[in-house]
């Protein structure tokens, strides 16, 4: 499968306990809970959504992204509810050098249940196999601690450190550039 034909059909996907599948309008309150949550946001260097509204708007760029095949984004659902607990996305795809960032947030409440390392595998094969990538990279906060002890732990390297990169609540912080090749998903 080529990343052409991920945009002509939406990739479900599925692990053990989750199911991974398109957002959808239906589905603003459940990342309300999660966008207007200044923990969660902090976490990735965005203010809370104030309002539904914020929501809505955000959900119509999610599905406007997929429509002009700029990205993939995953709701995250227990098998067992199809009450979306976060998303996971492939996005600033480069199809000429087979490359895409991947990004994924929870709602505060599933923090600590190992929902993000039984997720990302998934998600990082569908990138390797389907999508044809060879490289995936992540760009998380230095301080985000969680998301770069996932990165790692999953087999990523930690390619450099842009210091003071972004300047968020009159803070400047660092990014961390990881990235993981396909040819290192495969030795795993």
């Amino acid at each position: 499968m080529s990343l052409d034909a991920a945009f002509s059909s939406f990739p479900v996907l599925s692990t053990h306990r989750f199911h991974l599948r398109q957002i959808q309008p239906s589905d603003a309150e459940s990342f309300f809970q999660i966008k207007s949550d200044p923990e969660v946001t902090s976490s990735y260097g965005r203010e809370p959504h104030r309002s539904l509204q914020d929501t809505q708007a955000w959900l119509q760029l999610v599905q406007d992204n997929y429509t002009h095949h700029q990205g993939i984004m995953w709701a995250i659902t227990f098998k067992t509810s199809d009450f979306p607990i976060g998303s996971c996305t492939y996005w600033h795809l480069d199809p000429e050098s087979h490359c895409a960032e991947i990004g994924y947030e929870l709602n505060r409440t599933a923090w600590g249940q190992g929902i993000v390392s039984e997720v990302l595998p998934t998600v990082i094969s569908y990138g390797f196999t389907e999508l044809e990538l060879n490289r995936i990279e992540a760009i998380p906060f230095a301080k985000n601690s969680r998301s770069t002890n996932v990165l790692v732990k999953l087999g990523f390297t930690h390619e450099g450190t842009l210091r003071q990169r972004d300047l968020f609540r009159g803070s400047y912080e660092d990014l961390m550039y990881f990235g993981l090749l396909k040819q290192e998903w495969t030795v795993r």
